[in-house]
């Protein structure tokens, strides 16, 4: 459903046109009605001979409300840029056309009304003037068409036109989006917002989020064009009844959307282009953003080339692409605009540096392609929001975390000179254990373990990673130091304790590893020939026996026994049952 919103100076007729085209007055407050002044927004719908309906956005043309103006204007798919045969271009003229330049709405056609009151020369005047002013503006190729609304003259003609332009408005796919303009409640009805519905569908019974407040609601009723409808398509205003939120949580400049669907921004790199009549847009100064229906007080950090990185007070729920307007707070004028590159730059170097790579119009699988090139690691769900549902293009997904191969190949790099400083400290380690690797790397376990998997060099053995060519063998002193330790373990089963052994910790470490030795407790090691030993004397021992019993048979002190048994127990070797235990297998034991 196409959205038309008009544009124009005050006083030159955009109400009385759009209730000339739709039957029905868009002002709604009484004041507006009173004066003949609008003020806020107002709607209005029609079918102009399609069978099908448009929606109508009018908007107020005094400089005085122009902020109401933008709270409605970016939602447009056709711009009606009024302008009155009498008067000619005015100021709000100018400004109006320049929000419609700077939000490249391309789709429109001007009405110059109040033809009836000039004769044919003025209005051929008025109308070359008007060329003029369109020329090098999104609306340059837009028709002129003169109408006079009170008595009729010309409305065929411009119905025509808008016939003409909504045939070429294509329905926009993605998540819901409907920037709330109004919000009250109704009695027996609970919380009702409007807006225009930007994209995406909403249906009764559909959980939304309410943006940047992350409130959750449930929506009850839908209306359109105040009818009841199960459910909305795109260009269509809305009023949507919600449970699970009040009005004050839900205000002008709010998002209503899909659940997490979009993530918040108060920082952001973007285009940013001065309306024709600026000079320059000067880092220094009193701005406001104006993003859907919102105004928001906006700084710019940087600026450089046409790209800038602007900042907010408030986050604002952004991505890629979105097009906004920038004012002067101080001078109430429109001075630029433009659109969003990266919603959430990392640094502010690479956020200006790096922006010019970025293409807002692109298909959103690119814009998550460079945007991901920009950030070398990011998670999928955050490319997604940032761009609107792209799936970085080319990119090496571990889980939920996507990374260039560049990236890759830079922790890989990293990955194999850690290991081998580790290995040329520590040569009879088993290499770096893998916690500590992804520690240093700054990456998670499983991305570590890809990184060691793509890795021609490294190998996971255990819990440690190591080079494939590595071999650790013991030096002169420490082939002596064990070659006594085995002599004083083969002595006896009362061996002596570990710490006895004169064995440095990285060569029991290495023993115990190499399967030279078996840790039987924190203090305890035999040969595994030992071990074998006891085994096979435990053979001998009834089906049922004690720890008395091992004692007797081993010889050996509950020092040694208590700790044997509780390794065999542990090694399923043994069962234990209250005081006794039994081989495993032997006695009915499994």
């Amino acid at each position: 459903m196409p959205l038309v919103g008009t544009a124009g100076h005050v006083d030159h007729g955009k109400s009385t046109l759009v209730l000339a085209l739709s039957g029905r007055d868009p002002d709604r407050w009484a004041e507006e009605k009173r004066r003949g002044l609008t003020i806020d927004l107002g709607f209005s719908w029609a079918d102009l001979g399609t069978g099908q309906e448009v929606s109508f956005v009018d908007v107020p043309g005094h400089e005085r409300y122009l902020k109401n103006m933008l709270a409605g204007i970016e939602a447009i798919d056709i711009a009606l840029l009024v302008v009155a045969a009498e008067e000619g271009w005015m100021p709000q003229s100018e400004e109006h056309l320049a929000v419609l330049d700077l939000l490249e709405v391309k789709r429109g056609v001007v009405a110059l009304t109040k033809s009836d009151l000039v004769d044919e020369e003025t209005l051929e005047l008025a109308t070359l003037e008007i060329r003029e002013k369109l020329e090098g503006t999104s609306l340059e190729s837009a028709a002129v068409v003169p109408v006079s609304a009170p008595v009729g003259i010309g409305l065929d003609d411009l119905k025509s036109e808008l016939r003409r332009l909504t045939g070429l408005v294509e329905e926009p796919l993605g998540s819901p989006r409907l920037w709330i303009d109004r919000s009250f409640s109704v009695a027996g009805a609970g919380t009702v917002v409007t807006g225009s519905l930007l994209e995406g569908a909403l249906a009764i019974g559909d959980v939304v989020e309410i943006y940047p407040t992350g409130r959750e609601a449930k929506i009850r009723t839908l209306q359109s064009h105040e009818r009841p409808v199960e459910s909305a398509r795109p260009g269509s205003r809305v009023a949507v009844g919600l449970s699970g939120v009040g009005r004050d949580e839900t205000l002008r400049g709010h998002m209503l959307g899909s659940p997490g669907a979009w993530r918040t921004t108060s920082r952001f790199s973007a285009t940013l282009r001065r309306a024709r009549y600026v000079d320059e847009i000067a880092e220094r100064g009193a701005y406001q953003i104006h993003v859907g229906s919102g105004a928001h007080p906006m700084t710019i950090q940087k600026s450089a080339d046409g790209v800038a990185v602007l900042a907010t007070r408030s986050s604002l729920p952004l991505r890629m692409g979105d097009r906004f307007i920038v004012r002067d707070s101080g001078r109430r004028l429109v001075v630029g605009g433009g659109q969003i590159l990266d919603p959430a730059p990392r640094t502010l170097a690479a956020a200006l540096d790096q922006a010019a790579n970025l293409d807002p119009n692109a298909e959103p699988g690119v814009q998550a392609g460079k945007l991901l090139d920009l950030r070398t690691t990011d998670l999928v769900a955050n490319l997604s929001r940032d761009t609107g549902g792209g799936y970085p293009e080319g990119a090496l997904v571990i889980g939920e975390l996507a990374m260039t191969e560049a990236t890759m190949h830079d922790l890989t790099t990293k990955a194999q000179e850690l290991v081998a400083a580790v290995h040329q400290k520590n040569p009879l380690r088993a290499g770096l254990p893998l916690a500590t690797l992804a520690t240093t790397l700054g990456i998670d376990r499983a991305v570590a373990e890809v990184v060691v998997q793509r890795s021609d060099d490294l190998k996971l053995t255990g819990p440690d990673v190591s080079h494939g060519s590595h071999q650790s063998v013991l030096d002169v002193e420490s082939t002596a130091a064990w070659h006594e330790a085995r002599l004083a373990l083969t002595s006896s089963l009362a061996v002596p304790n570990v710490g006895e052994l004169g064995l440095a910790d990285d060569v029991v470490h290495w023993l115990l590893r190499e399967g030279r030795l078996v840790r039987i407790s924190s203090s305890l090691v035999y040969l595994p020939e030992q071990v074998d030993e006891i085994t096979k004397k435990m053979a001998k021992l009834p089906k049922q026996f004690t720890v008395g019993d091992v004692k007797e048979e081993l010889g050996l002190s509950r020092k040694y026994v208590v700790p044997i048994l509780e390794w065999l127990d542990a090694n399923l070797i043994t069962v234990r049952k209250g005081e006794k235990r039994s081989l495993r297998g032997v006695g009915g034991s499994d």
